[in-house]
């Protein structure tokens, strides 16, 4: 049930709504993106001709069926706390992922507090414009057996590494995604493994609140396995890889060819964090699948 707003509040959401529509009936706009689980009118809608371009973001899978059998586009977002900005990007990534969004389409964005709907922000996004975008679009592309939010998280936790490093201090890490049991098997032990003895919702990646404990791991010698669904089986793993003949450009230390070889033995996809520049790259079946560097370091 959504608790009726305060009159101010919603009348500063209905004029937002107005706007948004607007802006969303222009000819160069592809789709009307609603972050929100209470939908919006849709006599509205059809008015402005807009039923055939709305996609709905909602936080369950019982608020998407009512919508997908009136004829809407649906995406679900994981049952977490992001912020609004946060809340927008797994959207379109989900939509993305889904090729419901395409590279060079227009997305007019309204979102705003939860639960419930109380719309405060609109976003216009160029999808494939921004750096942002373009690496969305790249992960969809990487992520086959994986799920592409869960790909993007952890190379946004790893730029955040690269980036800022931790306590002021430059951090080099490896992480490993899917294919975990394989990944397991080939690696080791070499400290105690600080994630055991937790539930799975507690060390889940999905969940904005484990990656600041992720990330103070990353100091940690060893790599950190992350399952296919999101779940951190342990940090502190040595892999047990073999030597091959990879090509990899000159200048990779063993952090780069472990990661590497990993993805080349196994189906998981290896994201590496320079500790000398911040640079993050993915390996994928023993390839240099992508590469970021970041524009700044704060350290």
């Amino acid at each position: 049930m959504v608790t009726p707003l305060p009159e101010e509040d919603a009348a500063l959401e209905r004029e937002l709504v107005k706007n948004a529509l607007a802006l969303a009936s222009k000819r160069d706009v592809s789709w009307l993106l609603c972050v929100c689980d209470a939908p919006l009118n849709p006599a509205e809608l059809k008015r402005k001709k807009l039923q055939k371009k709305t996609i709905y973001a909602v936080s369950s899978q019982s608020l998407a069926g009512p919508l997908l059998e009136q004829g809407y586009r649906v995406v679900v977002m994981p049952p977490f706390v992001y912020t609004r900005q946060e809340r927008v990007k797994v959207s379109i990534l989900n939509a993305i992922s889904q090729e419901i969004v395409q590279t060079g389409e227009r997305v007019v964005c309204i979102t705003g507090r939860v639960p419930g709907r109380n719309i405060d922000t609109v976003m216009r996004i160029n999808i494939g414009e921004e750096t942002e975008e373009r690496t969305s679009m790249n992960l969809v592309d990487l992520a086959e057996d994986l799920s592409t939010q869960l790909l993007e998280i952890v190379i946004e936790l790893a730029m955040k590494i690269g980036q800022e490093g931790y306590e002021g201090r430059p951090v080099g890490t490896l992480i490993t995604i899917g294919d975990a049991t394989n990944v397991m098997e080939a690696s080791r032990q070499i400290i105690l493994n600080p994630f055991q003895g937790y539930s799975e919702n507690e060390r889940n990646l999905l969940d904005p609140q484990v990656r600041e404990s992720v990330r103070s791991f990353a100091v940690l010698d060893g790599a950190i396995i992350v399952r296919e669904d999101g779940v951190v089986l342990s940090a502190g793993r040595y892999l047990l890889v073999g030597n091959h003949d990879l090509k990899l450009p000159l200048g990779f230390g063993a952090r780069h060819n472990a990661g590497a070889s990993m993805s080349y033995e196994t189906r998981a996809i290896c994201v590496v964090v320079s500790q000398t520049s911040g640079t993050v790259r993915v390996f994928k079946g023993g390839e240099l699948a992508l590469e970021i560097s970041p524009a700044s370091r704060r350290l």
